[in-house]
C-alpha cells in the first residue's frame, strides 16, 4: 500500500497566486499609464517649443518685410554703394539663419498656382479669363515653419 496524500488540483490557483496575478496586472497597467504619460508629456513639450518658436519668428517677420521694402525702393544711384549692398545682404543673411530653424518662404512668384492653404488672395482680377487661378503679384511674403504656415503669402490673383 502506498501512502497517497491528497494532491490539490494543479489547475486551481491558490489565494496567494491570485494576489500575485492581481498585483502583476496592476503593475503592468501602471507601467502602461506611465509610458502613455511620458509620451504625452514629450509631445506637449515639443508643441510648446514649436509654438514659442513660431511666436518669436512672427515678431521678426515685419522687420524682414521692412528691410526688403527699403532695399526694393533704394535709389538707383545707391546701387553700387557698399552700405546699401550691406543692407541688402542683411535680408539674405537673416533668411538663411531662419532657414536653420526650419522656416521657409512660401513660393508666391507671379505665375505660380494659387493655393488657398498657403496664399491669401487680397485682390482678384475679375476681367481675366482662364481655367487656372495663378498669382499675378506677391504683396507680402508668407512663411512656413516645419511645413506649417505661420503667415500666408498675401497675393493678387488672376486667371490663365
Amino acid at each position: 500500500m502506498t501512502d497517497a496524500k491528497p494532491q490539490k488540483d494543479a489547475k486551481k490557483p491558490t489565494k496567494l497566486q491570485q494576489q500575485v496575478d492581481e498585483l502583476t496586472a496592476d503593475l503592468q497597467r501602471t507601467r502602461a499609464d506611465f509610458e502613455n504619460y511620458r509620451k504625452r508629456s514629450e509631445a506637449d513639450k515639443a508643441a510648446t517649443y514649436q509654438h514659442g518658436q513660431a511666436a518669436a519668428i512672427q515678431k521678426l517677420l515685419p522687420v524682414i518685410d521692412n528691410i526688403e521694402r527699403a532695399v526694393a525702393y533704394a535709389p538707383v544711384e545707391l546701387k553700387d554703394n557698399k552700405w546699401a549692398q550691406g543692407i541688402a545682404a542683411l535680408v539674405k543673411n537673416l533668411e538663411k539663419s531662419l532657414e536653420g530653424l526650419n522656416l521657409k518662404r512660401i513660393d508666391a512668384k507671379p505665375g505660380a498656382v494659387f493655393n488657398p492653404d498657403l496664399h491669401e488672395a487680397i485682390q482678384f482680377d475679375e476681367e481675366a479669363e482662364g481655367e487656372k487661378e495663378v498669382i499675378a503679384e506677391e504683396l507680402q511674403a508668407g512663411y512656413t515653419l516645419a511645413g506649417t504656415p505661420i503667415r500666408h503669402a498675401m497675393v493678387k490673383v488672376t486667371k490663365r
